[in-house]
């Protein structure tokens, strides 16, 4: 069956490849395997193969194996994951949660404040730093790739912010990148967060639909559009409601794709951005009672909680080689889970007052 004309979510440059090539009309049938070599000269055939053999590789719109014969004038499209570039990292001796591993993937419970990979102003302290240093003590396989023998490293699928915690998904392999690249590409895993936004909503669950793209005021957030609207790209996020207090809701979240700050984005247009969010308006008092005991209260709650209340709860995936179904979950940080009792305990002292 060929793979659906999906979007891609959660791909950016540094993570991704991308190549759109079309066919010269000279030119005589080869292999597709072998015109992509030819091609792309920085990518091992033995990586094209493996795209090929998961879907990654499309022909005018269908997915084609590596022995597909091309023809003059063929639209090839191919989305390659790789790894990251280990000779600019560092391996770094910084500990990791790892909640599931094998030998083809392993999750881990990232921390907040961590950023996921080296980027600009953030060169250490990383998760990647974390992997390397980890993966230095563990085999690591190797193969024969044009002669040359080549390490496999852990690679990542998707990432979260540097101040959103929870689980995330790692390959440990290329070609288990390739076969979690491929459940991204359909969408095809169960993703559910827990935030805490500002207001109360009243419906028990719903869908939301913005579409997200950069704001064209500041290129360094999101902005979300409305879902008929030509800027943005399709977002959904559903959510059900766990808790509600007097100024705020405890949501879960189950994302159906993964645009960046998704679902931060989505509750601000909603007009219920995250606690704690500074970058979407969360962090000062949106709700409640005009008091300086109060404002005193939700300033030392945004002290304690420095950060958007957002937390990777859980990641189900049918696993790429086993077909088992996996459900990886991590509980709460404490500054968040100590966060939810003190507003706990507000309410409690309301309730007494009235």
């Amino acid at each position: 069956m060929s793979a659906p004309e999906l979007e891609p979510d959660e791909m950016d440059a540094e993570l991704f490849q991308h190549f759109e090539l079309q066919v010269d009309l000279g030119q005589a049938p080869l292999r597709l395997d072998k015109f992509l070599f030819q091609r792309l000269s920085q990518t091992s055939r033995t990586k094209i193969q493996y795209a090929c053999e998961e879907g990654l590789v499309k022909v005018n719109k269908h997915a084609k194996k590596s022995n597909y014969r091309i023809k003059p004038g063929d639209d090839i499209r191919i989305f390659l994951p790789h790894p990251p570039r280990i000779l600019d990292l560092k391996p770094e001796a910084i500990p990791i949660d790892i909640r599931y591993e094998d030998a083809y993937l392993l999750m881990v419970n990232k921390p907040p404040g961590m950023v996921v990979h080296p980027a600009f102003g953030h060169y250490s302290g990383t998760l990647v730093n974390a992997l390397l240093f980890h993966f230095q003590n563990l085999p690591v396989r190797s193969q024969l790739v044009s002669g040359d023998l080549k390490l496999e490293r852990p690679g990542l699928v998707h990432r979260i912010d540097k101040n959103t915690s929870g689980i995330l998904l790692i390959a440990k392999t290329e070609h288990a990148m390739m076969r979690l690249a491929r459940l991204f590409y359909e969408h095809d895993l169960d993703r559910r967060y827990i935030a805490l936004c500002w207001g109360v909503i009243p419906q028990n669950s719903g869908t939301l639909k913005y579409r997200v793209g950069r704001d064209p005021k500041n290129r360094k957030r999101m902005y979300g559009f409305a879902e008929d609207s030509d800027l943005g790209k399709t977002a959904i996020t559903h959510f059900r409601v766990l808790k509600r207090y007097s100024y705020l809701t405890l949501l879960e979240c189950r994302l159906e794709t993964g645009r960046t700050h998704q679902i931060r984005v989505h509750f601000k247009t909603m007009g219920h951005p995250l606690f704690g969010d500074s970058e979407y308006g969360g962090d000062i008092v949106l709700r409640g009672l005009n008091t300086a005991s109060y404002r005193q209260f939700v300033h030392h709650q945004l002290e304690l909680l420095p950060r958007q209340a957002l937390h990777a709860q859980s990641l189900s995936i049918k696993h790429p080689f086993t077909q088992q179904l996996l459900t990886i979950e991590a509980e709460l940080p404490e500054d968040f889970k100590t966060c939810l009792e003190r507003w706990d305990a507000f309410e409690r002292e309301q309730l007494k007052k009235s």
